[in-house]
């Protein structure tokens, strides 16, 4: 026991300092004490909008590396961003069609998935883990993606970031590339924190998506299956009509808007929905084939939903409730991006059925995210998506029984997927029945939003709030022409890319104007001058708005033409299309992209759900000849790499200095 005569004074002493304490870091703000940012370093550096950054692959054997590109592995390298190189990473090709379509074509302008953590789990590029580097195959206007992401994250939507990087390989010019944040474990804590919750990448296993989700698909497979039940369905209808019955047969359906015929190969029949074939969001205008169309629900425990002339997804990437089997969710949990237990999976389950019930929104719903994405998204007219026939190509996150959509794959916005053509329609698309390929029942994520008064003034109202802010400001305008300035150096001189510079230039006005008049339009929907509804507009279509002068696939198509440059090469003479698929109409010698899934559904078909599934990607050995340490990688010989000159190490890094590409705006 102490005997210090003034322990008590002492000890009174380091109470009040310690109460002082207390106070100022409780309320440090109103003291003039900064909190530390919790932000992570790559948002403001990477992800710099203002400027075209520089990544320059560094790897011993490119060539190597290409030829086995179809295969989806992952190859050492080290990748210098901004000056700053990085050790011992691993890159690999990504994507689904555009995978082969790129082959197809000779081109070897891939889209890339570059993972930091992939050798060591504690490396990173800022916090960053995954970065997907988008190729821009199918957009003229090198915007669709960038925009629709800057769009999202404008009006509050969790979104990934992105900015546009300029590729060199060992010091040579490769292209203009969006570098677009991976939707893994530093988005999560980016924005829900370290304690965040569960993550989804819903998808059909038989259908698109890319690796790991739906990579096994096969488009001439796929187009022979739906020839075989065509003609098995076509002799039922005979046999029926025969026996002098009345068809019965729904034949309300639709394509996107304003193509007028079915794509070529494709058989001639509606895309349904959940146990129907009505279609929502089928526009007034457009010659549409005609085709019985089969009753009766055709999706069921994680198969194709729809069946012949049904949507082309599942039930469950549909988000609809069938029961609480785990098998029946398959396309869900099999794609899980996070650590998930049979407890996150009751959870989800629970949350669904609510969800389809229409019972506790608020409690499974984020309301206000979610209307907040579905506006943007509607706005864009992306119908290789959610709302499209295909029914991918987003994220699901759910939190403590909550549910939200994170957007991903943008690329065949704007009317790109499947070729629309007919601008006006595109341009007038409806706003409350958004759906194409099923009716708007068929999306629960959707539907609630129709289904109660309240929900659809707000998303009128923040619909309006967008137009004010994003439109009527002049900020669209403005940002439209900052990007053009920013990015056309670099257009011009790409060598890989799939246009030309002219055309890159007419795409994008068009873009321009298609974003317009789609305001203009959404305006006067709102406003009640313009029917919101796919019936309102074909009982009156006189109050429209005329797009007829706009060529949508100016912007670049699924069924568009590839310009010049690298990419834009005519189809090779021995170069085979799948069953069914022919060149586009009219040009025969141009290559006719394929019809079935998007390019870019890449995204996520590359990451690698089932280990996401069990837990953490099991860290894999750098190969034989590693890169020195320090974040720098040399040849064999230990002298720098061309166009890198060696640094001193700093943090985990190298601050280089890349000499700049002669060819480099």
């Amino acid at each position: 026991m102490s005997t210090h005569k003034n322990i008590d004074r002492i000890c009174c002493v380091v109470l009040v300092l310690a109460l002082v304490l207390t106070v100022l870091f409780m309320n440090g703000e109103s003291f003039g004490v900064q909190a530390a940012s919790s932000a992570p370093g790559y948002e403001t550096r990477l992800f710099d909008t203002s400027t075209v950054h520089t990544i320059d692959i560094v790897m011993d054997d490119w060539e190597g590396f290409l030829e086995t590109c179809t295969n989806e592995e992952y190859t050492l390298c080290s990748v210098v961003i901004d000056n700053e190189a990085y050790k011992n990473v691993a890159i690999r090709a990504k994507g689904n069609t555009s995978l082969t379509q790129v082959a197809q074509y000779g081109n070897d302008r891939y889209s890339f998935k570059i993972e930091f953590d992939h050798y060591d789990s504690t490396k990173s590029y800022y916090g960053l883990d995954k970065l997907s580097l988008n190729n821009i195959i199918q957009d003229n206007t090198y915007m669709k993606d960038y925009l629709s992401y800057q769009m999202m994250g404008y009006f509050g939507v969790d979104a990934p970031l992105c900015s546009y990087v300029y590729i060199t390989v060992n010091g040579e010019d490769w292209g203009l590339y969006l570098a677009v944040e991976g939707v893994e474990e530093a988005f999560l804590e980016r924005n829900y924190g370290s304690d965040y919750g569960e993550l989804y990448k819903p998808d059909s296993q038989s259908m698109g998506g890319g690796r790991g989700n739906g990579g096994a698909f096969d488009m001439g497979d796929w187009m022979e299956e739906r020839s075989q039940e065509e003609d098995s369905q076509s002799a039922t209808q005979e046999e029926i009509s025969s026996d002098g019955q009345e068809d019965t047969q729904s034949d309300d359906f639709s394509f996107p808007p304003g193509e007028g015929e079915l794509p070529e190969g494709l058989p001639e029949q509606g895309f349904g929905g959940r146990g129907g074939f009505q279609m929502d969001g089928q526009l007034p205008e457009g010659d549409f084939s005609e085709g019985e169309v089969p009753s009766g629900n055709f999706g069921g425990k994680g198969g194709m939903g729809g069946g012949m002339g049904g949507a082309m997804g599942s039930d469950d990437v549909s988000l609809i409730y069938t029961d609480d089997d785990y098998d029946s969710y398959q396309n869900i949990f099999d794609n899980a991006k996070t650590d998930i237990t049979d407890s996150d999976k009751d959870r989800l389950i629970e949350s669904l059925q609510q969800l389809n019930d229409q019972e506790n929104l608020e409690e499974v719903v984020d309301v206000d995210e979610v209307i907040r994405y579905f506006v943007v998204h509607n706005f864009v007219c992306n119908f290789d998506s959610y709302t499209g026939s295909m029914i991918h190509n987003y994220y699901l996150y759910e939190e403590d029984g909550q549910l939200s959509m994170i957007p991903w794959d943008y690329n065949l916005a704007f009317g790109g997927f499947q070729g629309a053509q007919d601008a006006t329609s595109l341009v007038n698309y409806p706003i409350d029945t958004p759906v194409s390929g099923g009716t708007v029942d068929s999306r629960p994520m959707l539907s609630w939003i129709f289904s109660d008064e309240t929900y659809t003034q707000l998303y009128h109202q923040y619909f309006q709030e967008f137009l004010t802010q994003y439109f009527d400001s002049g900020y669209f305008a403005e940002e439209m022409d900052r990007v053009t300035a920013l990015i056309a150096p670099y257009v011009e001189q790409d060598p890989t890319k799939f246009c030309t510079y002219e055309e890159f230039q007419t795409g994008v006005e068009t873009l321009r104007e298609f974003c317009l008049l789609r305001a203009e339009s959404i305006q006067g929907q709102l406003d009640g001058t313009i029917p919101s509804t796919s019936d309102g507009q074909s009982e009156d279509s006189s109050a429209l708005i005329d797009a007829s002068s706009l060529n949508i696939s100016d912007m670049g198509s699924m069924n568009g033409n590839m310009g010049g440059g690298m990419g834009g090469m005519e189809r090779p003479e021995d170069m085979e299309l799948p069953d069914g698929m022919e060149p586009p109409a009219g040009s025969e010698e141009e290559p006719s992209q394929s019809q079935e899934d998007s390019s870019n559904s890449e995204e996520d078909g590359e990451e690698e759900s089932s280990q996401a599934a069990q837990g953490e990607t099991p860290q894999e050995e750098p190969p034989s000849g590693a890169m020195p340490e320090g974040g720098q990688a040399f040849p064999q010989d230990g002298s720098p790499p061309g166009g890198v000159t060696e640094g001193e190490f700093d943090g985990g890094t190298i601050q280089v200095f890349a000499e700049k590409s002669q060819n480099t705006p």
